[in-house]
């Protein structure tokens, strides 16, 4: 029987005399640290990403294409974009990148999203490192103090998130312009935004909190027809919740660099009619 002497017994956290007395970190022989070593990799990559981006305050519109990053472009400084989600509610006081206003609002979706949560608790607080795996923490105090007690406001991100969705959507219908704003027009360009915006509606859909909006506290299904087919073509996605979170950062991401390279003059946009 193990007895508090023993010096593994008194580390904390799982190594206390009340758990079971097991010398070993763990008892998992297979590689289980390659999912949370490629999930912070993939998320470090698109943080140093996004922030270069963010903080560049360059090359984020070529008509008819406006970077994801910059939309909707809220400051006096912004590039006048025809017709496009340029709004000067921030007046000339604004002296940093206009990407800065916006992207708080994706970013807390994503940062307080069920399982991007448990991708960055994995990946880079290992709290647990893995399934079966033991945390190296000495205490858990879960989401319950500042900071993580935030997180609870993951459903009025979703809000913002759905707003944004909304304004994205605008920009890729005025993809179908050429760059002297003539309708009609589809470019290669035209085809990396439609692929966003579908797949950041369906990230945004997919979210638990939209789930439980549209079917949540229902107490027959039978008496809402309506909201039950909407509550199953909801979780349908949510199942997919992880898959569309990381398609949807890519593509994202692709966008805005598509973006970079039509405006920067590194790239034209090759014109499919």
């Amino acid at each position: 029987m193990a007895t508090g002497t023993e010096p593994h017994l008194n580390s904390g956290g799982v190594r206390t005399r009340t758990r079971a007395a097991i010398t070993a970190p763990h008892l998992r022989t297979d590689r289980w640290w390659l999912a949370p070593a490629a999930t912070a990799a993939g998320l470090l990559a698109f943080i140093v990403y996004s922030t270069w981006r963010a903080f560049a305050d360059a090359d984020y519109y070529a008509a008819p294409y406006v970077s994801p990053f910059y939309s909707p472009c809220l400051a006096e400084r912004c590039e006048p974009m025809h017709a496009g989600p340029n709004w000067e509610i921030f007046g000339s006081w604004w002296g940093i990148s206009p990407a800065i206003i916006i992207l708080i609002f994706p970013l807390g979706f994503r940062l307080t999203c069920y399982y991007y949560r448990k991708a960055y608790y994995r990946g880079f607080w290992a709290s647990p490192p893995a399934c079966a795996v033991a945390e190296p923490h000495q205490k858990y105090t879960g989401e319950t103090r500042f900071p993580l007690i935030l997180q609870n406001i993951h459903r009025y991100f979703f809000y913002a998130a759905i707003l944004v969705a909304g304004i994205l959507t605008y920009d890729t219908v005025l993809a179908f312009r050429d760059e002297n704003y003539e309708w009609g027009h589809m470019g290669l360009g035209t085809i990396v935004f439609l692929i966003n915006i579908v797949l950041i509606w369906a990230y945004t859909l997919s979210c638990h909190s939209c789930r439980h909006i549209v079917g949540g506290k229902l107490k027959h299904f039978s008496k809402h027809p309506v909201r039950y087919r909407m509550w199953q073509w909801v979780g349908k996605l949510n199942a997919r919740h992880m898959q569309l979170a990381w398609a949807s950062l890519v593509s994202v991401a692709l966008a805005d660099f598509y973006v970079y390279l039509v405006a920067s003059g590194a790239f034209d946009d090759p014109r499919l009619f």
